[in-house]
């Protein structure tokens, strides 16, 4: 006796809705990611308990390597442009467009100023490992609108306080940065009046 074949019926799935709801959420991740600028130094910050988050915005941060040279960074454009113009102002140093627009493609500074502009017409490529050589100074200099016994970092926070009064110090040290580097770098903001700050570093349980 001949065997019935039964006939598979075939299985179909609209998979137009999954695809729109993927689309959506991607567009959304998009939107809404903060995406990490990228560091000229690599810096393993220290352990702490505190859970205290940093602002994404409206920010001025300070990068201290193990070596104790420091950057900064911004993260509006329209706010390192002001800090940058009342910089060189100040110097009275004069940048073409093209460097102006290197200063701003670059994820942060920390070159001294009168070393600036030969920095900036660097090929791009070349600037990010040419970065890690200098550094802010943080010796005083006299600005030339009269800023006395400033140094350069402190002129950099009060040009990037004058472009953003909102903007909130957050300070990122290596974990073997020399101790003297970070504390000449509070000390210098307290002599600013700049006495609240964000010292950022990892999370660890209390019990660790």
């Amino acid at each position: 006796m001949a065997k019935i074949k039964i006939k598979k019926a075939d299985v179909w799935i609209d998979m137009t809705p999954m695809s729109d709801v993927m689309v959506l959420l991607l567009t959304f991740f998009m939107l809404t990611s903060t995406f990490v600028k990228q560091e000229p130094v690599k810096v393993n910050t220290p352990g702490s308990v505190s859970e205290i988050k940093v602002p994404e915005t409206n920010v001025l941060n300070i990068l201290v390597g193990n070596d104790g040279k420091i950057f900064m960074s911004m993260d509006k454009t329209t706010d390192t442009q002001t800090a940058l113009s009342s910089m060189a102002d100040q110097f009275g140093i004069s940048l073409s467009a093209a460097q102006q627009k290197a200063f701003l493609d670059d994820p942060m500074w920390g070159v001294p100023m009168q070393k600036l502009q030969a920095y900036l017409s660097l090929d791009k490529n070349t600037r990010p490992a040419e970065l890690k050589n200098f550094g802010i100074p943080t010796d005083s200099v006299q600005g030339k609108t009269g800023d006395a016994a400033m140094s350069e970092f402190q002129l950099w926070v009060k040009a990037a306080h004058e472009a953003n009064p909102d903007a909130k110090i957050a300070i990122k040290a290596d974990e073997k940065t020399p101790y003297k580097t970070v504390k000449k770098i509070m000390s210098e903001l307290q002599d600013m009046s700049e006495n609240r700050y964000y010292l950022i570093t990892q999370y660890k349980k209390a019990e660790d």
